[in-house]
């Protein structure tokens, strides 16, 4: 459904970092924040957490880009 990508390079280290935050139903009329993050060229790590509904799932994910992009990633635009 909706995706949020974000970079982060910090000079001082030697390789970047990503964050991908979907959102997407599932087949038992449910909503899933998937989270993936790690090194860029590498697989990253995910986590999965399920909500009852679009808004609670918007609310989540809409914390989650928030934190991150505090901590310095920069969103990049899919299209």
């Amino acid at each position: 459904m909706t995706c949020c990508l974000m970079f982060r390079n910090d000079p001082a280290k030697p390789a970047s970092r990503f964050y991908r935050v979907e959102i997407s139903a599932n087949l038992f009329q449910e909503f899933s924040v998937l989270r993936e993050w790690g090194f860029v060229g590498c697989k990253g790590r995910q986590m999965i957490g399920l909500f009852p509904d679009l808004l609670s799932a918007s609310h989540a994910a809409d914390k989650i880009r928030e934190t991150n992009l505090r901590r310095g990633y920069a969103r990049v635009d899919l299209h």
